[in-house]
């Protein structure tokens, strides 16, 4: 889950970035909406607890981000399945999906 919470948290705060650009461009329609980040249950199931847990205290400041963002309506989190998870073969130990995963993404010929 802290490999994913990571990533979250570095894409919140591009997605305020972008955020900040388009609501500076005159012709692009107002407000500008939640910004969708994909993520697993164990990441959006932490995204979502306001309880803070010692056992988390290297990432605090990552979740308050998070959760900043969240409660400021600059992104939004959303479920993605493991079978669609592509990001997975990135972090987790090689298993017999690797080859099902590398033809998704179209590594192997």
């Amino acid at each position: 889950m802290e490999s994913e919470f990571i990533p979250l948290d570095k894409a919140g705060e591009e997605a305020k970035w972008l955020r900040q650009i388009l609501e500076d461009i005159p012709l692009w329609p107002k407000p500008v909406p939640a910004i969708c980040i994909h993520c697993d249950k164990a990441v959006i199931s932490k995204a979502l607890n306001f309880v803070y847990n010692s056992k988390f205290r290297h990432i605090y400041r990552r979740h308050n981000t998070v959760r900043q963002l969240l409660s400021n309506g600059v992104i939004s989190i959303d479920f993605v399945s493991l079978k669609d998870n592509l990001v997975d073969l990135f972090i987790k130990s090689l298993s017999g999906k690797h080859n099902c995963v590398s033809r998704r993404m179209r590594l192997n010929a």
